[in-house]
């Protein structure tokens, strides 16, 4: 779990995975350079609680890079898994799956919020491409082979996707995480919406995501 500033969201998120650590899951909180100095409060729920410079990408690999499992998965701070996630997973790696990710519901007060899940799950399942949004889970080696996140300050989840799906489809798995949909309202989600379709676009095009960056609020 990649955080920074984050201490009022993140504590109730990692309280929800105690009943996972209590069956063997590793939770690891990697902290960017928070300005709050908060961050060790994750440490009573949490196995362990790390530095690393700020970006999400490099936080993550830094994560990854001190886990002891053979499957590992990327949590947001704001996003709370079903409590069988860890057997959800399992299953999905047993059945042959290489990499996966869970559909989304954002909670928050607009229904607009409603939409924009679907389409993100939708979207996932046509193109085979995962956000961090939806908690993406991948086996160890297949993570270490392709060098981990591609540190970028933006885009690091579409990237990696694009390159597991090169290996394989992802395990699109029903069971949902629900994430905060605070981002969205706190800019408009209309607005939010179309930023982010036009920042993929973009991104598609061939735009580099440190130019992107710029426009991500």
């Amino acid at each position: 779990m990649p955080v920074r500033n984050e201490a009022a969201g993140m504590v109730p998120i990692l309280k929800s995975l105690a009943l996972l650590r209590a069956r063997g899951v590793e939770v690891i909180v990697v902290d960017g350079a928070s300005e709050d100095g908060k961050a060790e409060l994750a440490r009573p729920h949490a196995d362990t609680v790390l530095s690393a410079e700020r970006g999400r990408a490099c936080q993550m690999n830094h994560g990854a890079a001190s886990a002891h499992a053979d499957v590992l998965l990327f949590l947001h701070a704001d996003t709370q898994l079903p409590p069988e996630a860890d057997r959800l997973v399992d299953k999905a790696i047993a059945s042959g799956a290489v990499w996966g990710r869970f559909d989304v519901h954002i909670n928050g007060a607009s229904p607009l919020l409603r939409l924009v899940a679907v389409l993100m799950n939708w979207r996932s399942r046509l193109t085979g491409i995962a956000t961090g949004d939806q908690a993406l889970f991948v086996r160890r080696d297949v993570f270490e082979r392709l060098a981990g996140f591609p540190e970028q300050p933006l885009m690091e989840d579409i990237e990696l996707s694009k390159r597991l799906r090169s290996l394989s489809p992802p395990a699109c798995l029903r069971q949902r995480v629900t994430t905060s949909g605070r981002r969205w309202e706190a800019h408009g989600v209309w607005r939010t919406i179309f930023l982010m379709w036009r920042l993929r676009w973009r991104y598609w095009r061939g735009e580099s995501a440190d130019a992107l960056a710029q426009h991500y609020p």
